[in-house]
């Protein structure tokens, strides 16, 4: 008989608002200690011994995963420059190849295309192949990854840990394929060029992992050389760096979750001073965009300065402080989400009931007349399915007369379209290709309305194939949510999700409080202090869709990752009556003492989403009572799969272990199955990423009870 590795217990005690708290797992956090490593590799060891019966059923899924997807693929080419910039994938690689191929002229907006079998494009070059750079590492992630605007020099960046931490170099695009000498570690994302092509602008971290400091670095010297141009002393903040589309100016960005701040540059003067565009303002946030209108710059500011859902407004460029003109006021039943500028029109994203939406406006040659609002000239992009995500993609070039859009539901394969703004008229430029037979007629999507215990109406999203399904009969089911930081979990399609479909399995979203899906305030009433809605609204779906014979407790299972791993654990305290299984990757299972600790990646600025509990005791009291770790007590706890990664620098693989070992304690039999030589993203290589996702859906559709050959 199997019996799962014995964890020590070494009682530590940690005192906060005169609260005594016993923790007898501590100890799992060091990663160097080679008992740590030793008790991780045993618990990856019993995992697998207990999942062997599924190993036949991980292979299919497999299986059908790689004879789906069109393995040797290419990426619609996008323009920059002179240049059309594409990705190329080749059957039995893990990674891409990035490529470009001359523009025949500056009148050339058609994508070069190629016969469908993802061969190269005549006169390609070949900028950056990631199966070369990753040979001999376990683990390869590209970070940055950007050219001069003459087309000359390639910056890119790459992780070979899966901590985030990125190594900058530069290539010469020639044809010589010339490594530069300059060389930079530790850097975090986002590096760039500035338009000159003479300088590198990047992000270095502070001892919590923060992003806060900006470099400039000139090309050819040493990096011993670089000269801070911005350091962020605020620890809720962290920083990025960035060229407007224009190119005519250098920005840098400070943002915790609930406040930001945007520095300007001249773009001419890359050594210059940085200017502030508007000075933060506690609980404001704005994002800033050039446009030339009437021949003069302006800046566009998405805000919600007194206004809860944002709205976009006008400022001079030479006096953004000044005389704010809105363009599109604040409506509370529209969350804008950001503006887009090219020279001659401005792209708009928002929500409207519960969905991504695009709009597209004309920027008139002498800007818009007096009185007149974008409003009169703003036309959005309409789409015939019931549920749909759509969304800007690939767009760089300032001059471009299209605008390139990603569309999908949860039947409709990606979709790449370019509207020309002229006229209006749509491009299909791209549909990913699904092998086989797949049909999206014989599948359906759906919205249910679940009720929050406050009255609350939750938004569910289902996806099924109709011809296995009958609604009125419970049938196996695998409800998703996240509910954090006002990330959305809109439609999309994923080839993966097909073996659970086919196998007769509904799969679910709820679109919790927490998440953005229906504006500011549903994220403002899913955080902090209302944080519990987040998992009280998720036990209302499955209640839900239990009451009305949609799935039953014998076969709802549930998955979240990071901050929907919470989700999960508090799931599992709070309502495991409804569920036959718990899928928590990257869990976030012990907030309250990740969230006490200052020197712990990022921590205090998570503060803005959770509280401040160090400071705050409501705060650590309500934290306390909702922390998986916390509130384990003896429950019928249903199986648990906690998947983690020894490299993850934003859920420490402490948690999910600690956790595990909490839950034994009490008479659960949880799994734990830790990545180690990966980070928060999993492992790295489609390949590996596609085992993985087999491995999860193979335990799915055990715990649900589906049918496991999918016939």
């Amino acid at each position: 008989m199997l019996t799962p590795p014995k964890t020590d217990k070494r009682p530590i005690e940690r005192v906060h608002h005169g609260d005594v708290v016993v923790d007898d797992y501590e100890w799992l956090r060091d990663k160097d200690d080679p008992e740590v490593l030793a008790h991780l590799h045993e618990e990856n060891a019993y995992t697998k011994a207990k999942t062997e019966h599924l190993a036949i059923l991980q292979e299919q899924i497999f299986e059908e995963i790689t004879t789906r997807t069109k393995e040797t693929d290419l990426s619609v080419p996008t323009r920059e420059g002179d240049w059309w910039y594409y990705t190329r994938t080749v059957e039995g690689r893990e990674y891409g190849i990035h490529c470009r191929v001359p523009a025949a002229g500056p009148d050339d907006w058609e994508p070069p295309v190629t016969d469908d079998s993802g061969s190269p494009l005549p006169g390609e070059q070949v900028l950056l192949d990631d199966n070369v750079e990753a040979q001999g590492h376990d683990f390869y992630s590209l970070g940055s990854f950007d050219v001069t605007a003459d087309g000359a020099t390639l910056l890119y960046a790459i992780d070979l840990e899966g901590d985030e931490r990125y190594t900058i170099r530069l290539r010469s695009l020639d044809g010589s394929g010339r490594e530069y000498s300059d060389v930079i570690e530790g850097t975090s994302s986002g590096a760039t060029f500035d338009p000159s092509g003479r300088y590198v602008f990047y992000a270095t971290v502070d001892e919590s992992w923060r992003p806060d400091t900006i470099w400039r670095h000139e090309i050819g010297t040493a990096a011993s050389d670089d000269v801070s141009v911005f350091t962020e002393p605020d620890e809720r903040f962290w920083l990025g760096v960035g060229v407007t589309r224009s190119r005519r100016f250098l920005v840098i960005e400070a943002g915790s979750n609930v406040t930001s701040e945007t520095w300007l540059l001249d773009a001419a003067e890359p050594t210059g001073e940085f200017s502030v565009v508007w000075p933060r303002k506690d609980g404001v946030e704005y994002d800033v965009e050039h446009v030339i209108a009437g021949g003069k710059d302006r800046l566009l500011l998405v805000h919600n300065d007194d206004a809860v859902n944002f709205e976009l407004v006008s400022v001079a460029a030479s006096d953004p402080q000044g005389d704010r003109r809105v363009l599109l006021p604040h409506d509370p039943a529209v969350r804008l989400e950001g503006v887009d500028a090219f020279r001659d029109f401005v792209a708009v994203e928002y929500r409207r009931e519960g969905l991504p939406r695009v709009a597209v406006a004309k920027v008139p040659p002498a800007g818009l007349p007096a009185g007149a609002t974008p409003d009169d000239t703003l036309h959005e992009l309409a789409f015939d399915e019931a549920l749909f995500s759509v969304g800007l993609s690939g767009n760089p070039d300032w001059a471009q007369p299209t605008l390139r859009i990603g569309y999908t539901s949860f039947v409709t394969p990606s979709t790449v379209y370019d509207v020309v703004v002229a006229t209006g008229e749509r491009r299909l430029r791209k549909r990913q290709a699904v092998l086989g037979d797949y049909d999206a007629t014989r599948y359906s999507q759906r919205r249910e309305w679940a009720t929050a215990d406050d009255g609350t109406r939750i938004p569910v999203s289902l996806v099924y194939r109709h011809d296995l399904i009958d609604l009125g009969t419970p049938a196996p089911t695998l409800l998703y949510g996240y509910g954090s930081y006002e990330h959305s979990i809109d439609p999309g399609f994923g080839i993966p999700r097909l073996s659970l479909l086919d196998r007769g399995m509904i799969f679910a979203v709820a679109h919790v409080r927490g998440g953005g899906e229906m504006g500011r305030l549903w994220y403002e009433h899913g955080k902090k202090l209302e944080k519990r809605n987040t998992f009280t609204d998720f036990a209302a779906v499955a209640r839900h869709l239990i009451d009305e014979d949609i799935t039953a407790p014998d076969r709802l299972v549930a998955q979240g990752g990071s901050a929907g791993g919470l989700l999960i654990g508090a799931v599992a305290n709070l309502a495991p009556k409804y569920f036959s299984g718990f899928l928590a990757e990257v869990p976030f299972v012990d907030p309250l003492t990740s969230i006490l600790d200052p020197s712990l990646p990022l921590t205090v600025i998570e503060w803005d989403e959770w509280g401040n509990p160090l400071d705050d005791d409501e705060v650590y009291s309500y934290m306390k009572s909702y922390s998986p770790i916390e509130n384990v007590h003896v429950n019928h706890y249903p199986p648990i799969l906690a998947v983690t990664s020894l490299n993850d620098t934003r859920v420490l693989y402490v948690e999910p272990a600690k956790w595990v070992a909490k839950l034994r304690d009490v008479g659960a039999e949880p799994l734990l199955k830790i990545e180690m030589a990966a980070g928060h993203g999993g492992v790295s290589g489609r390949y590996a990423a596609w085992r993985e996702r087999a491995f999860a859906y193979a335990w799915v559709v055990d715990a649900a009870g589906a049918h496991p050959s999918g016939e």
